[in-house]
């Protein structure tokens, strides 16, 4: 989902590359565009691991709700690993990639004079 996330961060970013002539204000436009559905897409996986991340564990048969049982100590790990790591990286796609965008646009303008000289 992470990377599903940044590769529609960039695609954006060179959709309005082409229509701002600024770098800097295409990669503005695209933090702004992207936001929410990228925070929604991560809040919503993240919401839906809590129930495991807290070791609920649902038994729909006997109709019984047990917390911390015996089945459930591999998921919570598990669980508790993928929704601190989603958290991170959509912090990461948020800040990072167009950081790392403006970094690039920020090589070449200093490489260019460089290159006509």
């Amino acid at each position: 989902m992470i990377v599903n996330n940044n590769i529609v961060l960039l695609d954006t970013y060179d959709r309005l590359r082409r229509d701002f002539p600024d770098p800097r204000e295409a990669a503005l436009c695209t933090g702004v565009q992207r936001l929410r559905p990228v925070l929604l897409t991560a809040f919503t996986a993240v919401l839906g691991l809590l129930p495991m991340v807290f070791g609920v564990n649902v038994d729909f048969v006997s109709r019984t709700v047990t917390v911390g049982a015996p089945s459930m100590q591999w998921w919570v790990q598990l669980s508790t690993a993928m929704a601190f790591g989603l958290t991170f990286a959509t912090v990461l796609t948020l800040i990072v990639t167009p950081a790392a965008l403006m970094l690039k646009v920020g090589a070449r303008a200093t490489a260019a004079p460089q290159q006509k000289g």
